[in-house]
């Protein structure tokens, strides 16, 4: 949670729509702040993950201490991949969670950059994430992080309405925003550390469905379905996930969370491509929490 003396963040009030949010969980909580005076100090533009190298190798370090003392390693223990590989599925589900659920709740889409973001370099759960207060983005998307932000202007550039309608304006403005604006150029940066494109789409699809399945439990499932079927349908996400004879979410790759572990034997997620571990030990499947 993050307050107007917190370098100038804060919550922004009802009219934001914050408690809808909050109700969600962590994932989901935002802080706002005013366009023209982003909030400095420890706050950072979420696009230096993507222009600045050094900002991800903190990041990827950061993650991979984080992993080994988790489990009683050495660092050496875990492998660069391992630990960029779940920096990013963490980082896409902060990013893509309010987004998401601020279109099925609000039906509104804010057309922001990643240059419009900024988030505190927090570990072990969400981090703080602080967004332009309503119709404060920049307006500057075009070419901004390496996103596609001719992409979010043509479809965000008129009122995207309300309706949720599959081939509808907002659908395609939410399109624009998530995987277009940010998730195409998060993954880009992260390819560098030996994840493959595979699997970072994967992480993608995984933290949308795990979006949409925190919306189900509020009784917002359709709708949030709705959507999430629209998001996989990019070209980027196309086959990167989907939906099983019992409706349940499978990613069709792995986030390799499970090789952090001693002897790299760990549990996998409950949405893995994978019936059991690579390995001659077969463990249970498990949900994935703050992956």
């Amino acid at each position: 949670m993050t307050h107007a003396a917190d370098g100038g963040a804060d919550r922004g009030g009802g009219r934001d729509g914050d408690a809808a949010l909050d109700a969600l969980g962590p994932f989901f909580t935002i802080g706002r702040h005013d366009p023209a005076h982003p909030p400095a100090g420890d706050w950072r533009s979420v696009t230096d993950l993507v222009t600045d190298p050094s900002v991800l190798d903190e990041r990827v370090a950061s993650v991979r201490e984080f992993l080994a003392a988790g489990g009683g390693l050495d660092v050496a223990r875990i492998e660069v991949r391992v630990a960029a590989s779940v920096a990013h599925l963490g980082m896409a589900a902060r990013l893509v969670s309010p987004l998401l659920a601020t279109a099925v709740l609000h039906r509104r889409v804010p057309a922001l950059s990643l240059d419009d973001l900024r988030w505190k370099a927090q570990l072990g759960g969400a981090f703080p994430l602080s967004l332009p207060r309503a119709g404060g983005g920049t307006g500057e998307t075009a070419g901004v992080a390496g996103g596609d932000g001719a992409a979010v202007e043509a479809a965000c550039g008129e009122d995207p309405g309300r309706e949720l309608d599959d081939n509808g304006p907002l659908p395609a403005c939410l399109t624009a925003v998530l995987v277009d604006g940010i998730a195409v150029p998060l993954a880009g940066a992260f390819g560098r550390f030996g994840v493959s494109e595979h699997i970072l789409r994967g992480n993608t699809s995984s933290a949308l469905a795990g979006a949409a399945r925190m919306l189900a439990g509020r009784g917002a499932g359709t709708d949030a379905r709705a959507l999430l079927g629209v998001l996989l349908r990019h070209p980027y996400l196309a086959g990167s996930g989907g939906f099983g004879p019992r409706g349940a979410f499978r990613r069709s790759s792995c986030c390799l969370i499970y090789r952090a572990a001693p002897d790299r034997n760990g549990s996998l997620c409950g949405d893995c491509a994978l019936d059991h571990r690579p390995t001659a030990a077969r463990g249970k499947r498990v949900h994935r929490g703050t992956d």
